[in-house]
């Protein structure tokens, strides 16, 4: 069974920024998850555009860039200019007056659309925007925060999304308090990636490597 593993770089270890990048790519991550906050989407600061470039001129992984920010068709073009081809923006339908226009930008420059979901974000308000976008990004949690609790209701809007990802022809992501058991669940049921951050992949004493590796030899 395939699906991807995402490092949330918002956890990582910024004394040591370029040695992260290396270690993770070295035990095998699949992309590197750029968390952006305005402060004013969410309450909180996480990465600026300078750390995303960064990651980007220092690995060949993808990168797969988290929009918090309030109408991102305001700063779009300098993300897009500081991406490559092949990777992915991320934007939440709520914080935009006009989502399908923003995402036509992310296609144009040939970079892969996608959709954020907050827990108290409905699957029928953003169902005509699946048409478009090629990733989904399911919150879990609320977003701004890492090492927040999950929250038990979101797994019914997951399956909701599994039922529709085909149709659609989207690929389904989870964000936030991403734990074994999760992966062991909805990985089964066609989730096709999950986004690691403090619960499984951060701060817990073991190499990356060995971290990684468990999860893929997990009895699925």
């Amino acid at each position: 069974m395939s699906f991807e593993l995402n490092a949330s770089m918002m956890c990582a270890n910024y004394g040591h920024l370029a040695r992260e990048v290396n270690d993770l790519e070295n035990a095998g991550i699949d992309s590197f998850h750029i968390d952006i906050m305005d402060g004013r989407y969410v309450p909180n600061f996480a990465m600026s555009l300078n750390d995303m470039t960064y990651i980007s001129r220092v690995t060949f992984k993808p990168l797969d860039v988290h929009l918090m920010v309030e109408h991102p068709s305001n700063t779009i073009e300098l993300f897009i200019r500081n991406l490559r081809k092949g990777d992915t923006i991320y934007i939440h339908p709520e914080a935009e007056y006009h989502p399908s226009t923003t995402l036509q930008k992310i296609i144009d420059a040939g970079m892969i659309p996608g959709i954020a979901i907050n827990p108290g974000t409905s699957v029928e308000t953003v169902m005509e925007m699946l048409r478009i976008v090629d990733k989904v990004l399911v919150m879990s949690v609320n977003p701004g925060n890492a090492g927040q609790m999950y929250l038990p209701y979101v797994g019914q809007k997951i399956e909701r999304l599994l039922d529709l990802k085909e149709e659609m022809g989207f690929k389904l992501y989870w964000d936030g308090a991403c734990a074994k058991d999760k992966i062991m669940k909805y990985a089964p049921m066609g989730l096709d990636g999950f986004v690691l951050g403090t619960t499984l992949l951060f701060g817990q004493g073991r190499p990356y490597e060995e971290i990684i590796k468990d999860i893929r030899n997990m009895n699925l």
